[in-house]
């Protein structure tokens, strides 16, 4: 007889005033890191800012490249960055923003591979971290920690 679970999950809507300063600072950031992507084959520009505990805010952009798929996503950018030049020091938060061709604020969710980057570090620090994506028309979406994105999340545990 099989086995019925069920796991909730959780994202938060906000427009972006009724975000407190921090939030809407690194939302910023991240919206400035996609401008400036290399995305010249897809167009589809992303950036990501990620907010360490000391408040200082490391960003990101999409790297794309002719030999697909060589290039790296602007969440990774950002993490992978933070970790090499802040070693140790925690992430509290992590914003991304897209734009499609000039668009402004298109939908955008990290995808599998940077859910699960993301989730090393939030199981490395063993504390959560926040996920704030900015959507269609102005919305913002936020998820309190990666396990809302990931809910069956692959670990140094399932390696045992």
């Amino acid at each position: 007889m099989p086995v019925r679970f069920t796991q909730e999950i959780f994202l938060e809507e906000y427009e972006e005033a009724e975000l407190d300063p921090q939030s809407m600072e690194l939302m910023r950031r991240a919206r400035s890191a996609s401008e400036q992507a290399y995305a010249p084959y897809s167009e589809f520009k992303v950036g990501a800012a990620v907010m360490l505990e000391s408040g200082q805010i490391v960003v990101g952009n999409n790297q794309e490249n002719a030999a697909y798929p060589t290039g790296l996503c602007a969440e990774r950018v950002a993490l992978f960055t933070a970790s090499s030049n802040h070693p140790r020091s925690p992430f509290l938060k992590i914003a991304i923003s897209a734009q499609k061709s000039g668009q402004a604020q298109v939908e955008v969710t990290p995808c599998g591979a940077c859910r699960q980057a993301m989730m090393e570090y939030q199981n490395l620090q063993n504390s959560p971290i926040e996920v704030l994506m900015e959507g269609t028309k102005g919305k913002i979406y936020r998820a309190n920690s990666v396990d809302m994105l990931l809910p069956f999340k692959f670990s140094s545990e399932s390696l045992k």
